[in-house]
């Protein structure tokens, strides 16, 4: 949950950003920090550099946790986690991707270290996870691997 309130911070919106709101503020961001902006000052273009990697990838999470964006998504996800086995899942810095049968990646993001401790330690990790973590933390689809 860190990230995702930097990456608020950054953007300065909150919760409840609606998605064309949130695509205004992003163009507005870039054009102020784009690297075209800084030709001929090697300190400013570096900066701004940094600065436009930052704002797209905030940019680029707020959009995929978005409401609207998951509520869109919803049936495809519910329609996984419900017929989908985990082929794979690995946990880094309080994020766990799992990887399902179909193809599908999900990055489930806030997740408490303890929690995919239970979740290696159980007998089926599949069904510990439908129980307690598939509908309680915030996720976002990362790919499809097809």
């Amino acid at each position: 949950m860190k990230k995702i309130v930097e990456f608020r911070k950054l953007l300065n919106v909150d919760k409840t950003v609606e998605l064309k709101e949130l695509k205004t503020i992003y163009r507005n961001a870039m054009k102020e920090c784009h690297p075209d902006k800084f030709t001929g000052d090697a300190d400013g273009l570096h900066a701004a550099e940094e600065k436009s990697k930052s704002v797209i990838e905030a940019y680029h999470q707020l959009v995929s946790i978005n409401p609207a964006t998951i509520e869109q998504l919803r049936p495809e996800y519910n329609e996984t986690v419900a017929t989908a086995t985990i082929t794979d899942y690995k946990f880094e810095n309080s994020r766990l991707i799992v990887n399902f049968s179909n193809g599908s990646v999900y990055e489930y993001i806030s997740l408490p270290k303890a929690t995919y401790q239970k979740m290696v330690n159980a007998d089926s990790p599949g069904r510990f996870a439908k129980r307690h973590i598939f509908n309680a933390f915030p996720y976002r689809k990362v790919s499809n691997q097809e």
